[in-house]
């Protein structure tokens, strides 16, 4: 990859608040002289003098190079993403590449993972299981369920280098329950498994949560308090994993990849780690997801626009039933379709894999490209009574 088309836009914070003249900024229009009889004409000048704004020369922007040596300084490296952005994730995996060309003491912090898979993800990275068991056990598609090769690629390359993995969030069950109960409707066990502090101080924050809540469907029904809580808790979780593993490896530099929202202006995960422990920090969000505003990070970069590789498809509509995978639609023209595939038919394996559920179909399709052929087992209900056993290829299409 052509380091090249990560242009930067941003210069660390320090630079961009002088820009901003302190970060001393109106917020007030200046009105139209007429508008406000009365006021002197020199007042209207002074007031359009004292507007300050932030310029940003686009002709001298920069490569990934430029901002290398500030984070090579900084003891944890935040970069963000917008999770179901494929090239967010190239850049997320170039920035580790390049620290750990530098350092070949590098651990990646993945908001992807929750604590109690930990050691599945030890496993991996060790070679002791698959990828598809480590999906499995994760409860991947259970858990974060975004596509799993927009992150493929980090772990591939933390696999082949041996670079530790760190899973950082809160198991899901608890962030739901306080969510919908808060922090209090937990049991003395499940408290036991927070964090020994949440700091609730940070308002501008709250406001920025309160704008996400509002997008939620159904907010007017929830409870917004509890909202706050659960994305506390999870950002406290993190932030304690990630300052627990750089005071126990102290020869370690840490990347964290996370969403936007968990790093900006370093509300989520970013400050709640220097509380925890004093270290150099740096905050790298994509600017082609994030507006540019004083303090919203250190750097913002611009990564390549890349889409996944298209994945092979059946031509199929399904849904999980008791007995295990339905054929509710069958796409037309698809290689289903050419197939014989019909409506209620159940698959009940993939190139000899037993097929019980969704989870189990998309780990047997997940390296499936378009053109790939696939056997494929159903049971079929036949006209009158009974049943009966198929097997069939299928040749996947986009």
């Amino acid at each position: 990859m052509t380091i090249k088309r990560y242009l930067v836009s941003a210069t660390l914070t320090a630079t961009v608040l002088m820009l901003w003249g302190c970060n001393a900024v109106s917020h007030k229009a200046a009105p139209h002289p007429h508008a406000m009889p009365g006021k002197s004409h020199a007042t209207q000048k002074e007031a359009v003098a004292d507007v300050s704004m932030m310029a940003v020369d686009l002709r001298n922007a920069n490569g990934l190079e430029s901002i290398l040596p500030a984070l090579f300084q900084a003891r944890v490296v935040f970069v963000g993403e917008q999770h179901d952005n494929y090239g967010h994730h190239l850049a997320q995996l170039e920035v580790i590449k390049r620290l750990h060309q530098r350092n070949p003491n590098i651990a990646i912090g993945m908001e992807m993972f929750q604590r109690p898979f930990q050691q599945y993800l030890d496993d991996y990275l060790a070679g002791r299981i698959s990828e598809i068991e480590m999906l499995r056990k994760t409860e991947w598609y259970e858990r974060w369920r975004f596509d799993y090769r927009l992150y493929q690629p980090i772990l591939s390359y933390a696999k082949e280098h041996k670079l530790p993995v760190i899973a950082l969030n809160l198991q899901r069950e608890i962030t739901r329950k306080v969510s919908q109960g808060g922090i209090e409707g937990l049991t003395a066990e499940e408290k036991n498994l927070l964090p020994p502090e949440v700091d609730k101080s940070d308002k501008a924050y709250e406001g920025r949560l309160r704008s996400i809540f509002g997008l939620h469907p159904n907010s007017e029904k929830r409870n917004f308090d509890y909202f706050v809580e659960s994305q506390l808790l999870w950002d406290e979780t993190m932030a304690e994993q990630v300052a627990n593993y750089l005071q126990d490896n102290p020869q370690h530099q840490m990347v964290v990849v996370a969403g936007n929202g968990h790093l900006m202006y370093g509300s989520g995960i970013p400050n709640r780690v220097t509380r925890r422990i004093n270290v150099e920090r740096a905050i790298v969000l994509p600017g082609d997801a994030q507006k540019a505003a004083p303090d919203v990070a250190d750097f913002l970069i611009y990564p390549p626009d890349r889409s996944l590789p298209k994945a092979g498809l059946m031509g199929l509509l399904m849904n999980s039933v008791e007995r295990g995978i339905s054929v509710e639609e069958v796409i037309a023209g698809s290689g289903a379709e050419k197939a014989g595939l019909k409506k209620g038919d159940l698959l009940t394996q993939i190139d000899g894999q037993t097929i019980k559920s969704a989870t189990d179909v998309r780990l047997q399709m997940l390296n499936k490209k378009p053109g790939d052929k696939i056997q494929v087992s159903v049971i079929r209900k036949k006209l009158l009574f009974g049943e009966e056993a198929m097997d069939v290829e299928i040749e996947l299409g986009e």
